[in-house]
């Protein structure tokens, strides 16, 4: 059944944390809550775990009606990204301290620590201290000390955010395969894209304390319903602009225009909403499905192999993300290649209306 909130609220004074939410998390599943700091991310989870009670709705768990449930009486384990762990323990006394207190056989025990500890790569650290440990290190202790449980219900907020880049890539691999036969319902809150698409599963997005979609993950990312899902599911932001259509043509200005893409022919005429990733708005561009537009850099730098520009693009500031080292100064005009096949359409109201579905597919994660 899962974990199940019915018309749940959270008000501290006059103040508004999470406004109105029906969302359903089933059991056995990935779920990812992705959203900016302050989206809720966390008020929701406390909610879910019994840390704070809702300021109405209801909170449901495997079909039973927990509202007003303390958590010590709820079979849920959760994790921070702010780790805690019992200074006077060992990291092995540490993982086994929930199992000790549920009163489970010893045996049973050192083989479920020396399992998630052989995972979690904490095996030749077992006997030290947590004042003797990294802080890569603690954060791996407190994260096993609640995977060990094999609670029904598991919340991690961005539990690996303090831990070095392998092994965050490592653990993102990891953790849905963890999961996969236990049957719990696992809820992961992260404030990075590309870290919700390699976790895969399922992903609620989330702004200003409202959930405004829950979905499979990949579909999430490649055809959000809205305008708000779309912006919440793009590091760097979603390029938006206003387009019209007139005739068979989308006019971005006089100058930039394109023909609409198949599934846009029969579209009444009049202004829309595109959105544009960063990664599809490129230095360098195909034969087919872009439009040259011409850019003033306002700021350029290098990430890595990426080069990220910053511009005036016929009057919006937009971002472009590009493979390669391509260096600008400030003022210098750039050729962008907007690649029109891979554009979001948005109504009025910031709705989808659909994109191009054979470029989608074929659309790299980012």
């Amino acid at each position: 059944m899962g974990i199940e909130l019915r018309r749940v609220t959270k008000q501290l004074g006059s103040e508004t944390h999470i406004y109105e939410t029906n969302l359903v998390l089933e059991s056995g599943e990935f779920n990812v809550l992705l959203g900016t700091t302050l989206s809720g991310k966390t008020t929701l989870m406390r909610l879910m775990a019994g840390l704070e009670r809702p300021s109405s709705g209801e909170v449901w768990h495997n079909g039973e009606n927990v509202t007003g449930l303390p958590v010590q009486k709820r079979n849920v384990a959760m994790v921070y990204q702010a780790f805690v762990n019992y200074p006077n323990f060992t990291v092995f006394d540490n993982i086994a301290s929930p199992l000790r207190v549920a009163r489970v056989q010893a045996d049973e025990v050192r083989r479920r620590v020396e399992g998630i500890a052989e995972l979690l790569k904490l095996t030749p650290i077992l006997e030290r201290l947590p004042n003797e440990l990294s802080g890569g290190q603690q954060q791996r202790t407190a994260l096993a000390r609640a995977l060990v449980k094999d609670a029904a219900l598991v919340l991690l907020d961005e539990p690996l955010a303090n831990l070095d880049y392998k092994l965050r890539e490592e653990l993102r691999d990891e953790l849905p395969k963890l999961f996969q036969d236990t049957g719990a319902t696992v809820v992961y809150a992260t404030s990075e894209p590309l870290e919700a698409l390699m976790l895969g599963g399922y992903t609620a997005t989330l702004e200003q304390g409202r959930v405004v979609e829950y979905g499979p993950t990949v579909r999430l990312y490649r055809s959000p319903g809205s305008l708000a899902s779309a912006r919440v599911f793009s590091d760097p932001p979603i390029n938006t602009a206003q387009v019209e259509k007139r005739g068979p043509i989308f006019f971005l200005t006089e100058s930039v225009h394109w023909t609409a893409p198949a599934g846009f022919r029969d579209l009444a005429d009049g202004h829309y909403t595109i959105g544009v990733r960063p990664h599809h708005l490129t230095i360098g561009g195909i034969d087919q499905g872009v439009v040259k537009v011409r850019a003033r850099v306002l700021v350029a730098e290098i990430s890595g192999s990426e080069s990220i520009v910053h511009a005036d693009v016929e009057g919006n500031l937009w971002v472009s993300e590009s493979h390669g080292i391509h260096p600008f100064e400030v003022g210098d005009i750039a050729e962008l290649f907007l690649h029109v096949g891979r554009c979001l359409y948005f109504d009025n109201d910031g709705s989808l209306i659909g994109h191009q579905a054979d470029t989608a597919s074929r659309d790299r994660p980012h």
